[in-house]
């Protein structure tokens, strides 16, 4: 039987905790959020109001993971703080654990899992050391549009064949915060922070539903560059807003990779994967397809249904619309509810169902450390210009070209 009421808390305050995290509890049963913390503890206060107006919870604020993991009513954590602060705090959290300080339920941990494949699997090591109940919060492979397309699809697939394609890009004109703008903070550029997302939706979606492990990835290919940010007047522009000196330290901003996996019959199916920093459009952009040998679907989520229209005197008063909008005029798409477009409110209903019944979640930590594995996989093969073979591939020890800060912001691999 599940437990009572689980009583979540955040550690980190940013922009995905604020605006989808957070905001989905007010719409799951059988959990409260219960605390808030953030090294700018005003930042947790903020989030931790709009909790208690919503009616999610009256959650305790603080700007120590510890002070969070220690409180009674705290007894899962979402973790998704940023990445270069993401080993130490899943080592705080365990030692709290581990020492008696702290009594919780399950531990999830924001996308990516780290920077690395080596902080990946020091991430893994430390939460399986505890036995707790553990989640990787990866949302598009919870958005109702996914879930529903490869339901109907795989049921065409039992009579002309298994799909063998899926494609997925995710782009939008750039990240929030400064850290992401920092390739060693981060790990990366627009590869580490969003084809994670797209090599595993990739995956799920070729997956035969209710197998694990059905697909073996056996290969990798990818291509990086900087197409907008590493211009001069962009690079000012970062430059001005955050302090990031991106014309001397550049990531990428463009990213394409193909994932090649062996089925249990043998054959090859693949996922292509597009992301960038550089899409100029009405905001964050989800386009996901899935084909077979009868078959394919189509998801982008800009195409919702809904629009509105503000003139140029209107726009002054126009508010939020759709993230990462790079407009307040003329006519865009809505979301009308954008959280739940993008899978947030079903993964983390999901989420609270496996830890209040004692189980991992669907996507656990180690599902975490695959995808750091194919990312790390991608970036190498970007770098030596060549197809990785995932059996020869060593990806310990191996940080990306931007991350190290060797990262030349133009087309890798191409010498002219």
């Amino acid at each position: 039987m599940p437990s009572e009421r689980l009583g979540v808390g955040f550690v980190g305050a940013g922009f995905i905790t604020r605006e989808f995290h957070a905001a989905t509890f007010e719409r799951i049963r059988g959990a409260d959020v219960t605390g808030v913390m953030n090294p700018t503890v005003s930042k947790a206060e903020a989030v931790a109001e709009e909790c208690r107006e919503a009616g999610s919870g009256d959650p305790m604020t603080t700007g120590d993971v510890r002070d969070l993991v220690r409180h009674d009513e705290v007894d899962a954590v979402w973790v998704t703080s940023p990445n270069h602060t993401r080993v130490e705090t899943v080592e705080a959290i365990v030692e709290e654990v581990e020492q008696g300080r702290a009594e919780l339920d399950g531990i999830a941990v924001e996308k990516p899992l780290a920077r690395t494949v080596d902080e990946a699997r020091e991430v893994v090591d430390l939460v399986e050391g505890t036995g707790l109940n553990e989640a990787y919060l990866e949302n598009q492979v919870h958005m109702p549009g996914v879930d529903r397309m490869r339901e109907l699809l795989w049921d065409s697939a039992e009579g002309s064949g298994r799909p063998y394609l899926a494609r997925s890009a995710e782009e939008h004109s750039g990240p929030h915060s400064t850290w992401f703008w920092d390739g060693e903070k981060q790990g990366g550029g627009v590869l580490n922070d969003m084809m994670c997302h797209s090599h595993k939706v990739n995956k799920h979606l070729l997956s035969r539903p209710g197998e694990t492990d059905d697909l073996e990835p056996v290969a990798v290919s990818a291509d990086i560059s900087t197409l907008k940010w590493g211009r001069e007047e962009y690079a000012d522009d970062l430059a001005e807003e955050y302090g990031v000196d991106y014309a001397g330290a550049p990531s990428e901003d463009y990213a394409s990779a193909s994932v090649f996996y062996e089925t249990p019959e043998g054959d090859l199916v693949v996922g292509e994967a597009t992301n960038s920093w550089c899409f100029v459009g009405s905001g964050l952009r989800i386009t996901i397809e899935l084909l077979g040998p009868e078959y394919s679907g189509t998801i982008n989520t800009l195409e919702s249904g809904t629009d509105v229209f503000f003139s140029d005197r209107a726009a002054e008063d126009a508010g939020y619309v759709v993230e990462k909008q790079e407009a307040d005029r003329g006519k865009m798409p809505v979301l009308p509810q954008e959280g739940a477009t993008y899978g947030y409110l079903d993964q983390n209903e999901h989420v609270v169902e496996a830890f209040r019944a004692g189980e991992d979640a669907s996507e656990d930590l180690k599902d975490g450390l695959e995808v750091a594995e194919l990312v790390a996989a991608s970036y190498l093969a970007a770098e030596r210009g060549e197809r990785i073979d995932l059996d020869d591939a060593d990806l310990s020890g191996y940080v990306p070209e931007p991350a190290r800060g060797a990262f030349d912001a133009g087309p890798a691999g191409i010498e002219r």
